[in-house]
């Protein structure tokens, strides 16, 4: 694997698990909707999907991976316009780490094409 694209994996494979542990640690101790955590700590759930593969460097799980980012992106900042006290600043970080998974993703996707197409091209 390429540096830049191995970098770009690394990135997204860490804000993954941080947004991962964010969402879990935020809805059942942080700052969860009722004492005691919620049934919101299963919004974490779908993040499991591209865990494997986004760790094991799997291009196509990078390339949908992205989509995934933008419902948590949203979340965040719905929360951060509607929630008060340390839930708004929960949001924000969420945001930051949804965005960086995008674009983490996005890069990898990007890098991993361009050494595909220079590998293709010198066996032709």
């Amino acid at each position: 694997m390429p540096t830049a694209a191995h970098h770009f994996n690394r990135a997204a494979a860490i804000s993954l698990i941080a947004l991962l542990f964010l969402c879990l640690a935020w809805e059942l101790w942080w700052a969860p909707l009722r004492p005691g955590g919620s049934w919101l700590a299963l919004k974490a759930l779908p993040l499991l999907a591209p865990l494997f593969g986004v760790l094991r460097g799997q291009r196509y799980t990078h390339q949908w991976l992205p989509l995934l980012a933008l419902a948590y992106l949203t979340e965040g900042v719905v929360r951060a316009m509607t929630d008060h006290g340390l839930s708004v600043w929960l949001a924000f970080a969420e945001i930051l780490l949804s965005l960086f998974l995008f674009g983490s993703a996005v890069l990898y996707v990007r890098a991993a094409g361009k050494v595909s197409r220079h590998h293709t091209a010198k066996t032709d």
